[in-house]
């Protein structure tokens, strides 16, 4: 899916002056000694320029960035943790919406609920809430920014048990095109709460966000490592043994470079009950094979949450990966994986599957924008590489290596993990029986697409 990259018109001196002057946080442009630091962004294959960087502090400097977007068309881009692999949260030569600043996190363990801005990363949001003893889904790694996860429907280690991240949204506060602040529930603007579940940042900013809690301390997790000459017998293993599995467990699989400079085959797990059940569920996968390694333990949540931040989810790695859902893992589909495992050009990057299951496959496709509510597989090739000059090499490998996967697939995908030249009919079709109705509310919410550096859903014609 295409980028927009240029402003639509040059700001005038007038015009910063007065950004600059109604912003509590800084604003930041290519003259500013911090200006190339705040430029980047977590995939270091990105390297654009924007004109102005607002660094917001609160919901007002939220507001008078936008306004000053609408008023002089300068294109615009969202930015919490600057996670998106597109690049999404910046652009060249137009404003980018800095929420880094904008840290604040209350829990209310009474009520088992937490309120987070908008610049919380999942990390800071489980230490917070780990400090009660309760969480909420977040993601595999802590890095994730919690905006951009749960605006495209957020996939994690407890939708199992608890459903995706939107399916705890419990309500948020959102900077639409015109300026104005709604605060977006079941019962307030349910038509726009409706929407930024899954519907990704198409219909405004969204400043904070209001989850629901889970006692979660102590699970059981971490990995089990074969050699590669075993993946074809590990994955098939996988693909039956991850449908018998409660609610409570989940599993994924990997095909990666282990830490001692191998590819291998890799079952990921985590339980979130008693250690005791979780061991007995996963003791025939731990039993399967050869093992290389058993990593499998008990351990504190945030640790699991944290297990695939090194080096693979670090801060700046050049990247680009493809992706789609699949309805089943063939034999086809492994055997053109593990063929291109077999040739990594990276030693950071991997081919994942991820399956939607339990809680957050069993929800009405149309209850929130999020339709893909079905048991199936998210299924990833992700380039990874340090060299920055070597990136033809590696978006080669990807590339090829999907080409060769990609007829045993949908025609869908998750949105959070959506390519640079994804095509608009992929998006399309990704939001299912939903996109006429997503269409409707951006018409309204935002009319002249000011919020399109995203999986653009474009206004529903008058």
């Amino acid at each position: 899916m295409s980028v927009p990259t240029g402003s639509a018109r040059r700001t005038t001196d007038a015009d910063v002056d007065a950004l600059r002057k109604a912003l509590r946080g800084p604003l930041i442009d290519a003259s500013h000694a911090d200006y190339d630091a705040a430029r980047r962004v977590w995939n270091g294959n990105i390297d654009r320029r924007p004109q102005l960087i607002a660094r917001c502090t609160c919901i007002e400097d939220v507001q008078a960035a936008v306004n000053f977007a609408r008023h002089t068309g300068i294109h615009l881009s969202v930015r919490g943790g600057g996670h998106s692999a597109p690049g999404y949260g910046t652009n060249d030569d137009g404003l980018v919406i800095d929420l880094s600043p904008m840290k604040d996190i209350t829990v209310d363990k009474a009520n088992e609920t937490v309120k987070a801005e908008g610049g919380v990363l999942w990390g800071e949001l489980d230490a917070a809430t780990q400090a009660f003893g309760l969480a909420t889904t977040g993601g595999t790694v802590s890095n994730t920014g919690i905006g951009g996860l749960a605006l495209g429907g957020g996939l994690g280690w407890l939708m199992g048990k608890h459903g995706l991240v939107i399916d705890n949204l419990l309500a948020a506060d959102v900077v639409t095109a015109n300026g104005d602040r709604h605060h977006a529930s079941v019962t307030e603007n349910p038509d726009l709460f409706w929407a930024i579940r899954g519907g990704g940042g198409n219909f405004g900013v969204v400043t904070s966000f209001e989850f629901q809690l889970h006692p979660v301390s102590t699970v059981l997790g971490g990995m089990v490592l074969y050699p590669l000459d075993q993946a074809g017998d590990v994955l098939r293993f996988y693909r039956d043994f991850c449908l018998t599995l409660p609610d409570e467990a989940t599993c994924f699989a990997a095909l990666l470079t282990a830490p001692m400079g191998m590819p291998v085959a890799a079952l990921l797990v985590g339980y979130n009950g008693p250690i005791e059940e979780g061991e007995a569920i996963f003791a025939p996968a731990r039993a399967f094979g050869t093992p290389l390694a058993d990593l499998v333990a008990p351990m504190p949540y945030v640790a699991r949450q944290s297990l695939l931040d090194a080096p693979n989810a670090q801060h700046g790695l050049h990247r680009y990966w493809r992706s789609a859902f699949a309805e089943r893992v063939s034999d086809a589909m492994i055997d053109a994986f593990i063929e291109g495992a077999g040739r990594f050009t990276s030693p950071l990057s991997a081919i994942v599957f991820f399956l939607m299951h339990g809680k957050a496959a069993r929800r009405d496709p149309e209850e929130t924008a999020f339709s893909a509510r079905r048991v199936m597989w998210d299924v990833d090739v992700i380039g990874q590489w340090e060299d920055g000059t070597t990136s033809a090499e590696h978006i080669a490998w990807v590339r090829d290596v999907w080409a060769k996967a990609a007829p045993h697939m949908l025609d869908t995908i998750y949105l959070n993990h959506v390519a640079s030249d994804d095509k608009p009919e992929t998006i399309r079709a990704s939001f299912g029986s939903n996109y006429k109705r997503l269409r409707e509310i951006k018409a309204q919410y935002d009319p002249a697409n000011m919020f399109q550096h995203n999986a653009n859903i474009p206004p529903a014609s008058a």
